[in-house]
């Protein structure tokens, strides 16, 4: 009788052209990741845009809570690649490999490197803290944030200047992504964003790793409902939001 691999590791026979490609990323992974930039530009431009498209804003911050709830139960029970325990390293292995970037000895990664791995795990806190700060948000004007009728005034307007100061920080952090990103592909001759469509990666200097045989996408489906069901019903089981001045 066969084994379950539990890993979600591809262990079939090789053709030749699996031999020069390993499937990284499953479609799960991939269409979060750029599901959440469009979302991430999409609440910045709604809230540009005004008081008017604070509905649009609203639901784009529920889409973001939703997406990166998501990702960090993938992170546990997804597949190989996508689990933190796979590319999460410790604080020493993190800070060897710091050193060697500086001395261009680093070593190649099928999946995040440790400095990555921190990056990814700092925006996932990043953006989700910033999103759910959002729901308790008082804009002073018409607006309130769908869980403001949990807490007071004067707390409402704490965590809504916490909201709009981690958007700059969360930018920052964006930012060094992306310039880390465009180093990969124009320094390292690796292709990281054509990666993130294809989830592969070619096998050069990667024997020792394996392509992944599925996305699990009912899996990732699952959870997905549950999430999206989970805040629904919180924001529409919390008291109305009223505030103090009445509007």
């Amino acid at each position: 009788m066969k084994q379950p691999n539990e890993n979600n590791i591809d262990s079939s026979p090789i053709t030749s052209q699996q031999s020069t490609r390993l499937k990284i990323w499953d479609i799960p992974v991939r269409l979060f990741h750029w599901s959440l930039v469009i979302l991430f530009a999409t609440a910045y431009a709604t809230n540009a845009l005004g008081t008017n498209y604070f509905k649009y804003h609203l639901w784009s911050g529920y889409a973001i809570i939703v997406l990166v709830s998501f990702r960090i139960v993938w992170g546990v029970v997804g597949t190989y690649h996508a689990r933190f325990i796979n590319f999460v390293r410790n604080p020493i292995t993190t800070i060897k490999y710091a050193i060697s970037v500086f001395k261009k000895t680093d070593k190649h990664y099928v999946g995040h490197n440790p400095l990555g791995a921190i990056m990814v795990v700092v925006l996932l806190a990043a953006i989700l803290t910033q999103a759910i700060t959002g729901l308790f948000t008082n804009d002073e004007i018409f607006n309130l944030g769908p869980l403001y009728g949990y807490i007071s005034d004067d707390l409402s307007l704490s965590l809504t200047s916490l909201h709009r100061k981690l958007f700059y920080w969360i930018l920052g952090a964006v930012v060094l992504h992306i310039i880390a990103v465009l180093v990969h592909v124009f320094f390292k001759r690796d292709n990281i964003i054509k990666s993130m469509f294809t989830g592969e990666k070619t096998k050069k200097g990667l024997d020792g790793e394996k392509s992944i045989r599925s996305s699990r996408i009912w899996l990732a489906l699952i959870i997905v409902v549950v999430v999206a069901l989970g805040l629904a019903w919180i924001i529409y089981s919390a008291p109305q939001a009223v505030s103090d001045a009445g509007y």
